[in-house]
This record gives structure tokens, C-alpha cells and sequence, in this order.
């Protein structure tokens, strides 16, 4: 697939999980895809309190090197939840998301559904599930959902290539693991469920 740039507008992302999950992971593979891709880009992770299992928030922002700056995202327009449940318990997984934003959530329930449990107090343009932790345990032996959810996250933003994310999981990782991770990635690209709900801006 050929490589583009996204345009000149900050491009925001959020990842929400919980320690153990490869959030911040999950975001520096989405940074590294970007960067192959000829893009500007930037992440960093927020950390709560320092256990497995507690709240992990990343950031990734991708557009002008001098428009970006090391600092929380407090408005994304793209909001990227690694665990299935943590909507219920933290209210800024949902919080502050751009009119028309797109999220994306490691769930088994059908988009519609989630929806309607989230609540949200703005209008998305695109909500999409899939069932990472499942994918991750099917191919990976583990229950770590941040490989499908970069594959999930590609097909739904198209804010880094197919090519370049699979290329950054290939740089990340030792070779004896590539087959398993690479079909976890490509089956979180070809089984996240997408409902389009508004024109995207």
C-alpha cells in the first residue's frame, strides 16, 4: 500500500487501558506506522498508579513538527480503549471527545449496543468494536488486546497504513514472534466492526 501524508491538522489520539494491556505500546506502534508512513508524530503516556491492572492513558499526535508538543490530549478526535470495561468506572475514557470523533473499543458487543451504554454527550461520526483480548488469546497466547487493536485502529482511521503499522510491529518485535503477532494484527484489521454514524469532517 502506498504511503501519504494525513494533511496539515493535528491528528490527536487517546489510548485508555489498564496496566498490562500494552497501551503505551499500542501508541508508539501507532506513532512508528505514522512516521514510515512520512508523517510527524509524537507519543506519550500519562500513568496513574504504578500496578498491573490500574488505569494507563497514551497519547499519539501526528501532524507539523512544530505545531506538536509533549502534553496531554485533552480533546481528541480520536479515542482508542484497549479494555472492555473501564468506560464504567473512569468517566474520561468518554470525556471531552471532538464533535465527530471517532472511538474504537475492545468489546464484543456490536457498536450499536456500546453506544448506547456510553452515553456520550457528543456526536460521534464513527464508533467500531472488535474483540481483541479474544484475537490476542486466538493468535498471540495472551491476553494482550494492543496488537489487534492497532490492526482495528488502521482499518477504521486510516491515519497509518496497513503496510507501515505491520513494518513497525516487525521493528518492535523479535523475528521468532512475527507470524502470530502479524496475524493478530491482520485479523484485528479484517474483524473490528464499524458503524458510520455522521459524515466524517
Amino acid at each position: 500500500m502506498s504511503k501519504s501524508r494525513i494533511g496539515e491538522s493535528l491528528k490527536e489520539i487517546r489510548l485508555h487501558g489498564r496496566g498490562g494491556q500494552g497501551v503505551v505500546l499500542c501508541s508508539e506502534l501507532i506513532a512508528q506506522a505514522a512516521l514510515y508512513d512520512g508523517n510527524f508524530t509524537r507519543s506519550f503516556p500519562w500513568f496513574g498508579i504504578a500496578r498491573r491492572g490500574a488505569p494507563v492513558t497514551s497519547f499519539v499526535v501526528i501532524g507539523e513538527a512544530n505545531k506538536i508538543v509533549r502534553s496531554m490530549v485533552y480533546n481528541p478526535k480520536y479515542v482508542v480503549v484497549l479494555d472492555p470495561h473501564l468506560h464504567k468506572v473512569m468517566p474520561e475514557v468518554t470525556g471531552n471527545i471532538k464533535e465527530g470523533g471517532v472511538y474504537i473499543q475492545n468489546s464484543t458487543k456490536n457498536p450499536t449496543k456500546l453506544l448506547k451504554e456510553l452515553k456520550l454527550s457528543t456526536n460521534l461520526s464513527i464508533i467500531a468494536t472488535v474483540d481483541a483480548t479474544g484475537l490476542a488469546m486466538e493468535y498471540m497466547g495472551a491476553s494482550i488486546p494492543n496488537i489487534a487493536m492497532l490492526g482495528a485502529f488502521a482499518k477504521v482511521t486510516n491515519l497509518i497504513t496497513f503496510d507501515s503499522a505491520m513494518r513497525a510491529i516487525k521493528v518492535r518485535f523479535p523475528e521468532n514472534v512475527w507470524e502470530r503477532y502479524l496475524k493478530c494484527f491482520e485479523a484485528g484489521y479484517e474483524k473490528v466492526y464499524v458503524k458510520v454514524l455522521e459524515n466524517e469532517e
